[in-house]
């Protein structure tokens, strides 16, 4: 790649960022064939976030509109919401998500991850998981971003049914089917 100017790259910059706000510095150094140290010292001087505090800011504009659970219950970040339609959430694989030996995360934290996302998505204060047929197809590791996508396929008669896809970097690591049972405020106090 051709070495941009200054402003060039920061404008780039920019622009990557609207398109994919969770790369991290060390992707976006490897695109633009500079220091990690630049790609800092570029978000310093554009008032850019890191990654942590971008991944937030987009969570917390979500996570006012979920009923069912707080958003501390929620495993990863809510990225969008559409309440009893689709939501995106990110997980990023820590240390304390993976075996030891491997660093192959834990497959309890990408079945949290799906299904409190299928909880979240539910507009009624009561959500809970009554039946899931998941299946992981690849294993995620210490450091991967994992954005999983849920969509309600059909809801009726208290009972959604959700189905929940996880990927990394494109490449498809979990399916899950969820069938969920929810309760309206008015069937809660009667």
């Amino acid at each position: 790649m051709v070495k941009l100017k200054k402003f060039q790259r920061q404008e780039e910059l920019q622009t990557h960022l609207q398109e994919d706000p969770f790369l991290t510095d060390e992707q976006l150094a490897t695109t633009f064939g500079v220091s990690i140290q630049t790609i800092r010292l570029d978000r310093l001087e554009l008032n850019i976030p890191e990654l942590r505090t971008r991944i937030q800011n987009v969570a917390r504009e979500g996570a006012d509109k979920i009923r069912s659970l707080s958003v501390q219950e929620v495993v990863g970040e809510i990225i969008d919401i559409e309440l009893n339609n689709n939501a995106l959430s990110l997980f990023i694989i820590e240390r304390e998500h993976v075996f030891e030996k491997n660093e192959i995360a834990r497959g309890h934290f990408l079945f949290a991850q799906a299904n409190s996302l299928c909880v979240a998505l539910i507009d009624e204060p009561l959500a809970l998981t009554t039946h899931a047929e998941v299946d992981f197809k690849r294993p995620a590791k210490l450091g991967d971003k994992v954005v999983a996508k849920a969509r309600v396929k059909s809801m009726d008669d208290n009972k959604a049914s959700i189905e929940v896809e996880s990927k990394i970097s494109n490449k498809t690591i979990f399916t899950g089917k969820f069938e969920m049972y929810y309760k309206d405020e008015g069937e809660l106090n009667g």
